[in-house]
């Protein structure tokens, strides 16, 4: 049996699943998340590799072969594999791209250094070159190749150096490797940088790019090519000494990770949370509350198709999780139950997914 590793795939022996290996509780046990993004405790014992972290398929009693490393590859310019090509989605074959600008310590804008990301949000390969405006000339900051899908990390300064950044321009052209695609244009997009932004709070906003608020300005829209934006730069000639940086550094090329529309929903059935005082209530009508309130949140979410529900009902003596399995059982037979997270929940939740 091969030995497990952080990102491998694996599936059960004794029981139907598997997933990815996302870490290890003990030497003993692996914790797995399945294909609803639950993280699973597991005897590695259980637990066969059918994939490696490299994307190497084994068989079971094979061990991963060690791959041998790629010479004479730039740094800056990822390698395109053949048979590891990045998955597609039907939006993505109109280019969206933008620059995102993120403060490293969005409440301190008075001293915080910035970051730079450009985001391909397409199916295509780009070749891109990202350029700052001095005087009469350009400047390059960044280029290279960014891959479908993908943010890359361009550049981090601070508050001195925001009127380098006052006009920038970024021109690319879009390529598929190894298949037909639809011809793009070459595109150039010059943009003028409102620098004052930097300085106000509201103008980092929430995106689709990134857990943190960012100020963006977007490239292309669906292969459509923005106009210059004529905004004022403002008067910058207060500039800081300090620049603040993250503790931990993000990665400089990630991938782009689509937020979760239709969200998990929390369902608290502890009796303490459902009503301020139980006074002269038996074990029997708080139980009885308990299965109405649940009743309720069924029935006002029947219609969500996929809704994933978590109702948190605690390890206890079993009583409670009980009674709502037989429930589920008995009027909610299309539904598909599971324990809930592991990681996150212990044993106390069961979650319930609208079918």
């Amino acid at each position: 049996m091969a030995e497990l590793h952080v990102g491998d795939t694996v599936r059960f022996l004794s029981t139907v699943g598997g997933g990815k290996v996302k870490g290890f509780q003990s030497k003993q046990i692996v914790i797995v998340e399945d294909e609803h993004g639950f993280d699973v405790p597991v005897l590695a014992s259980e637990c066969v590799v059918v994939e490696t972290a490299g994307n190497i398929k084994l068989a079971d009693s094979e061990a991963p072969p060690q791959e041998e490393p790629k010479k004479n590859v730039p740094k800056t310019v990822p390698v395109i594999e053949k048979n590891n090509e990045p998955e597609e989605t039907p939006e993505g074959e109109k280019i969206t791209t933008c620059l995102a600008y993120l403060p490293n310590n969005l409440k301190n804008l008075t001293t915080t250094g910035y970051e730079c990301y450009f985001v391909n949000d397409s199916n295509y390969y780009l070749y891109f070159n990202y350029m700052s405006r001095e005087n009469n000339a350009w400047r390059s900051r960044y280029n290279g190749l960014i891959e479908p899908n993908t943010k890359i990390f361009l550049d981090e300064f601070d508050k001195s150096q925001l009127n380098e950044i006052e006009k920038v321009c970024v021109q690319f052209t879009a390529f598929k490797h190894n298949k037909p695609y639809g011809f793009k244009n070459p595109v150039s997009v010059e943009l003028r940088i409102d620098t004052v932004k930097f300085y106000k709070l509201h103008t980092f906003r929430q995106n689709d790019y990134f857990d943190e608020n960012a100020l963006v300005y977007y490239i292309t829209r669906n292969d459509i090519p923005e106009r210059d934006m004529l905004v004022s730069a403002g008067d910058l000639e207060q500039s800081m000494k300090e620049k603040s940086r993250l503790d931990n550094p993000r990665p400089r090329v990630q991938r782009i990770e689509r937020k979760d529309k239709n969200p998990v929903l929390e369902v608290d059935l502890h009796i303490n949370q459902l009503l301020e005082t139980t006074a002269g209530m038996s074990n029997a009508d708080m139980l009885e509350y308990q299965l109405k309130k649940f009743n309720e949140v069924m029935q006002d979410n029947l219609r969500n198709k996929n809704k994933k529900i978590v109702f948190i009902h605690g390890k206890g003596d079993g009583v409670l999780k009980n009674a709502l399995l037989k429930e589920l059982k008995n009027s909610y037979k299309r539904c598909f139950v599971q324990d809930a997270s592991f990681q996150e929940y212990g044993y106390g939740a069961t979650m319930v997914t609208i079918k």
